[in-house]
């Protein structure tokens, strides 16, 4: 998490400093409601980094606490907070959390939300504890040079806030006796207090499956139960909160002739139309030279088709690589601008920015200019990015090296600049020059937008929002996240922390990212790392999410194993590390494509890839959560079985419950083969903790061994495993009033 704009403004909280674990007596805790970023004196600091630290400040009144912005020294320092987390509450001895961050080390203030609802409503704060976990110098103390709070103290809107929270907590103490009597079966007791106070325990379709399953042992009404409940889309919410397990699958076109498939390359460019089913492939580096050859591949029939050799003969751009492509999938247009050009062929007249276009139905390319940069247009560039909103016909171009002559005229060496943002209106022909490298620099509080070579930018067609992130400048790997509104022009930092490793995709200049507007995710396939002179240990395979919703990354697979040995043995298991390689996504289907490539071998720098691969990310279905529903329940009918009828209980294993293995998933099948042997045990007991079974005789308590054997027990077990499925908000209360005894 990290700091985010906020357009609401609320009102500044007072506040004092009520206590601190402990401080330097060189500076003041009070000093930390003033923002002096320039003064060393100016700040909170703790004697050590040991656990626990902390800082509480007690508001003038209680107050709706809404966020929390820290001010920081004017240059970075190794006392600033890495990690924290805020707690508040209305009184010092019982807060709860609010929130858990971290600082970037740099001088810019930082704001963040912090909860503030409980249910449906507000709750009040009086006291906010400040807790230093990490800071960016290990060994070093903790420092706190500004705090504000920001929020509503109003009377009416707190005093709400105060009764809402007294009766969220009545709610919850009740609901939490109703639980426990349940536990007990203590019906009687249960069913007073629900008429007394009219409080339910759980939405009433958990309930009915209760009564159902623990109450009635009716496994089979039970499963039917559970049957409706998923077609009723109830375990929708689950599915979608499982994280994803990735396939990798080698992709074998049917033409195997080398001259009907593309040849090996890296720095190519490729796109997918998934209403037609079409990948499309133009140009690249085969190790030796350029090429301008454009393919198309056809998921269905799973064939490579040339649809032109030379892409210059028929008036398209010459060969190359390090170029960018653009499908618009309404009007079956591919457009492609940029390229690389090494310094002994650079010329004026070479270094113009031709653009093209080529119209798939009608097999012709077309040059749309020969010079992009003479109609207010970028200048010649490569490593950049292209993506199009083909809703607007417009395309989006950002960053990337301008191709310039290497010397000047006294014959020193030139660097070469860095590229800014553009578009390029299709209907009308025209470029709009967006942001110039290092826009918004000169703003307080929003980072400057660096543009850079090597980096992601995709575009979200429901938001209207470009999303940029990685890459390279000069020498200096980039990990910074933002967004661009193409409608307000407005640049926003998204909000996920980008600076603790491990939080984030590893730094890198060739990473491929696709995005999934339906799903709301950005998907992100590593690349080079960032120790350019050690590629062979710096190639990693990694698969990241980015949850654009809950602005979070999560790795869903990782491979560090290095060596061609090993990546010789899983070359038909999964892609090897590599870069400039290309990636891009059906989102209909689903399915990610991957092909050719460099794969950083030092011993043969010439070699390239072509190798062709899909990726799959899946999740289980709401059929796969049934099956799992069905064995849960089946498994339990039987073993309540075993204590009654133990040939009925066999029958039972042999027939039903047998039905209901997949007998392909090895563990699934080493369970069911062990639960034979609990019919030769005197007790089935469960282990709360792993839910495997053990025999147990004489050691066990009379009162236990009644509730098992009267199914209760046993069943409210099942129960509980059942509601992991449903949405949290149907179910009845985590805690237990067991937690709350003190002795």
């Amino acid at each position: 998490m990290t700091s985010i704009p906020l357009n609401t403004t609320f009102k500044k909280l007072d506040y004092s400093i009520h206590k601190c674990s402990s401080f330097s007596t060189s500076y003041s805790p009070e000093n930390i409601k003033e923002n002096r970023s320039n003064d060393q004196s100016s700040r909170w600091t703790s004697d050590s980094n040991n656990p626990p630290q902390y800082l509480i400040l007690k508001l003038h009144q209680p107050a709706i606490v809404k966020t929390i912005t820290f001010g920081k020294y004017e240059q970075t320092h190794v006392c600033n907070l890495k990690k924290f987390k805020i707690f508040g509450g209305m009184e010092e001895t019982s807060m709860m959390e609010l929130l858990e961050g971290g600082l970037k080390n740099d001088s810019i203030p930082e704001t963040f939300p912090l909860r503030h609802t409980l249910g449906d409503g507000n709750f009040p704060v009086k006291y906010i504890q400040i807790m230093p976990l990490l800071s960016w110098g290990s060994s070093f103390n903790f420092s706190i040079w500004f705090v504000e709070l920001n929020g509503e103290d109003d009377y009416h809107v707190v005093d709400a806030g105060i009764k809402h929270l007294k009766n969220f907590k009545e709610k919850e103490i009740i609901r939490l006796c109703l639980k426990h009597f349940r536990e007990k079966n203590y019906t009687v007791a249960m069913k007073a207090l629900e008429g007394q106070t009219g409080i339910q325990l759980e939405d009433p379709h958990i309930t009915r499956l209760h009564e159902i399953l623990v109450q009635n042992g009716d496994f089979v009404g039970a499963e039917k139960f559970i049957e409706q409940s998923v077609q009723d889309g109830y375990f929708q919410n689950y599915v979608n909160n499982q994280e994803y397990t990735p396939y990798w699958q080698p992709v074998s076109p049917v033409n195997t002739d080398p001259d009907t498939k593309p040849g090996m390359r890296g720095g190519h460019q490729m796109c997918v139309d998934p209403y037609t089913e079409t990948i499309y492939l133009l140009g690249g580096w085969d190790g030796n030279q350029d090429l301008s050859d454009l393919w198309a591949y056809s998921i269905p029939t799973n064939k490579w088709t040339l649809l032109c050799r030379e892409a210059e003969l028929m008036g398209g751009p010459t060969p190359r690589s390090c170029h960018k492509m653009c499908l618009d999938t309404k009007r079956q247009q591919l457009f492609t601008f940029g390229r690389y050009l090494d310094t002994l062929n650079r010329s004026p007249e070479s270094l113009k920015s031709d653009f093209y276009m080529y119209d798939i139905e009608a097999n012709r390319w077309t040059q749309i200019t020969s010079d992009t940069a003479a109609m207010g247009g970028p200048q010649l560039i490569y490593d950049h990015q292209m993506c199009m909103d083909v809703e607007n016909r417009t395309l989006y171009i950002f960053g990337g090296r301008t191709l310039m002559q290497s010397t000047n005229d006294m014959g020193g060496q030139v660097d070469a600049p860095y590229s800014g943002l553009f578009s390029y209106q299709v209907s009308t022909n025209t470029w709009t020059h967006l942001l110039s490298d290092f826009s918004y620099m000169s703003t307080p509080g929003i980072p400057a937008i660096r543009s850079r070579v090597g980096h992601s930018m995709l575009f979200h067609t429901g938001t209207g929002k470009l999303y940029v992130f990685g890459g390279q400048r000069s020498k200096e790997y980039l990990n910074d996240f933002f967004t661009f509104d193409v409608y307000t022009k407005q640049v926003m930092q998204e909000g996920c922390r980008t600076d603790i490793p491990g939080n984030i995709p590893p730094p890198g200049f060739t990473q491929r990212a696709t995005i999934d507007v339906e799903r709301n995710e950005i998907y992100v396939l590593s690349g080079l790392s960032k120790e350019k002179d050690k590629r062979d240990d710096n190639i990693q395979n990694s698969f990241w999410v980015y949850y654009i919703t809950q602005q979070k990354w999560k790795c869903i697979y990782k491979n560090e194993n290095s060596g061609e040995n090993y990546w010789r043995k899983m070359q038909h298991i999964e892609p090897c590390p590599r870069f400039a390689h290309q990636l891009v996504y059906d989102h209909v289907k689903k399915v990610h494509y991957l092909f050719g490539g460099n794969p950083g071998r030092i011993v043969l720098p010439q070699l390239r890839l072509d190798d062709f691969w899909q990726l799959r990310l899946c999740k289980p279905t709401a059929a796969h959560l049934l099956q799992q529903c069905r064995l849960h329940i089946r498994k339990y009918h039987f073993r309540e079985m075993a204590h009654t009828n133990s040939l009925q209980a066999l029958e039972y294993l042999q027939t039903t419950l047998f039905e209901v293995i997949d007998h392909s998933d090895k563990q699934q099948t080493q369970e069911f083969q062990a639960l034979a042997s609990e019919l030769f045990c005197d007790n089935a007991l469960i282990n709360n903790s792993t839910g495997i079974e053990t025999c147990e005789s004489n050691q066990v308590a009379t009162a236990t061994l009644n509730e098992l054997n009267s199914g209760y027990f046993h069943r409210s077990q099942l129960f509980e495993q059942l509601m992991n499925y449903f949405p949290e908000n149907m179910r009845q209360p985590k805690g237990n009033l067991s937690e709350l005894l003190q002795l």
